[in-house]
């Protein structure tokens, strides 16, 4: 498939993030240039960075799109996952939100509150934003705009990870992806997991939960090298984007990356890749080894489950193994979520 500037003008775009051709097309438009802009737009890269001289600003913009309900909790830990894992701590949020004619006004509190809930939970200030009403959209939509602070000696971004480091996972892949299935398609989800496992899944952007915050802020203090949060695309998403970021090659273990059984059982019933499958709420980082094993001692600790899934080396993309062989790694631009919703 060209993705040329003039070969793929009429080029339908499937559901999920933009072809990679095009999105390199497009962050070149960086409008007037600022010499304060430490870090712009790249392929692979959580947020932007900007310095106020002693220190760095952090923003971040995101939305939420695949799920309606508890958008306004989602938007929040999703937008602080893209600061934190810069090293920074998130401070200020700001959101606008677009409902469809109908919407009742309880839906609106209710997002309103629930955006409140998650920031009070964070220690973030809402300082603003938009509500519309709007034929536009069919269900509401959300996107969150997010700022914070580091020290410009505590700044981490996607492309510092470096050959002889490893790669460690938190938590469990596709933990979104999980709740997401397990809310949308209820019956099914009973179906496949029980009632009681369809309650726990359906509750897993609460527990374990979406949010990265505090496994970024433990790796930070532990020396990461490189952060990011894998979100649309899931973790294999995310492996190839650090790997792009940092212009390294990454040998990943596909046996050591944990995916927690009601996730594995819903991906097989709709035949989906839970590598593939939206997965905020686990975070990946690289560390000399010897911090590596001292952030996973540390995460345990605090009850966040991490492991080492791989190693960073000379070269470029994402290689794996399966029971000691090689075996073949993919990724998608489309989230596995879409091939169900």
């Amino acid at each position: 498939m060209s993705h040329s500037r003039t070969g793929d003008s009429q080029i339908a775009l499937r559901p999920g993030k933009l072809p990679i051709r095009l999105l390199r097309q497009l962050i070149r438009y960086t409008g007037a240039p600022d010499p304060n802009v430490y870090v712009g737009p790249r392929f692979g890269e959580d947020a932007a960075v900007i310095d106020l001289g002693n220190q760095y600003l952090i923003l971040k913009s995101d939305p939420v799109t695949f799920t309606a309900a508890e958008i306004g909790w989602y938007a929040v830990h999703v937008n602080a996952n893209d600061v934190a894992v810069m090293g920074a701590t998130p401070r200020w949020f700001q959101t606008t939100l677009i409902v469809p004619p109908r919407t009742t006004a309880a839906t609106v509190r209710t997002i309103i509150r629930d955006i409140d809930r998650a920031a009070q939970r964070l220690g973030i200030a809402i300082t603003g934003g938009h509500t519309e009403v709007s034929a536009a959209v069919n269900q509401p939509i959300i996107a969150g705009d997010m700022q914070g602070l580091v020290a410009k000696k505590h700044l981490v971004t996607s492309a510092g990870a470096r050959a002889g480091d490893c790669v460690v996972l938190t938590k469990s892949a596709g933990i979104e992806g999980t709740s997401i299935l397990a809310r949308e398609r209820p019956v099914v989800a009973r179906r496949v997991l029980g009632l009681k496992g369809q309650q726990v899944a359906a509750r897993f952007h609460h527990q374990p939960g979406i949010s990265v915050v505090a496994d970024a802020r433990m790796a930070a203090r532990a020396g990461a090298t490189a952060m990011h949060d894998p979100t649309e695309g899931g973790v294999a998403a995310g492996l190839f984007e650090l790997a792009t970021a940092s212009e390294c090659r990454l040998q990943i273990d596909l046996d050591r990356i944990t995916i927690h059984p009601l996730t594995t059982k819903l991906c097989e019933h709709f035949a989906i890749n839970p590598l593939g499958l939206i997965g905020s709420g686990s975070l990946l980082a690289t560390l000399p080894a010897p911090r590596a094993a001292a952030l996973i001692a540390r995460l345990a600790s605090a009850g966040i489950a991490a492991a080492v899934i791989g190693s960073v080396q000379r070269g470029r993309g994402v290689a794996a193994r399966r029971d000691g062989k090689r075996a073949r790694f993919t990724w998608s631009e489309r989230d596995e979520l879409t091939r169900v919703l």
